[in-house]
């Protein structure tokens, strides 16, 4: 979370000439709330269970740059499907993190000592952000711009 991960794909997505999908806007629009309300509203078990659904059918039907949530990566079967993928791991550490989106409340779980949370999401997701992907690019004090012609070099992407 905070990573970059929707600006940096709306630029691959621009570099490429293929479209850009999110798969959190992907929940927002189907549901018609915030995510932050879906967890507060159903508990992140349900929103979980939406996060599997939106990523099988993006994974399905989608032909481009393709952004998942940060916890997609949790589910097994998630995994599963992007085995083989060209995916990026954009990775940053904890005081890039505090830069970027001041690591406030409005990130459901971080809701409570945010930078303790912070770090202790990363410590039980960076083994699952790994395993899927083929690259991992550190975002640490590159701009946005620099983030993605890094994605390109590094999955050898031409740009358009």
């Amino acid at each position: 979370m905070g990573s970059g991960k929707s600006t940096v794909g709306e630029l691959l997505a621009g570099r490429l000439g293929v479209p850009y999908r999110d798969t959190d806007a992907d929940i927002v629009a189907a549901e018609g709330r915030e995510i932050s309300d879906i967890f507060i509203e159903d508990g992140e078990p349900r929103f979980r269970e939406l996060e599997c659904a939106a990523v099988r059918a993006a994974v399905a039907e989608h032909r481009g740059v393709l952004a998942l949530g940060g916890g997609a990566v949790l589910d097994g079967g998630t995994r599963q499907l992007l085995a083989g993928l060209p995916v990026a791991y954009l990775s940053m550490d904890v005081e890039e993190a505090v830069k970027r989106v001041g690591l406030n409340t409005a990130r459901p779980l971080l809701a409570v000592n945010p930078r303790r949370q912070w770090r202790e999401l990363m410590e039980a997701r960076r083994h699952l952000y790994t395993e899927v992907a083929r690259v991992v690019v550190a975002t640490d004090d590159r701009t946005p711009d620099e983030v993605a012609q890094a994605v390109l070099d590094a999955l050898e992407l031409k740009d358009v």
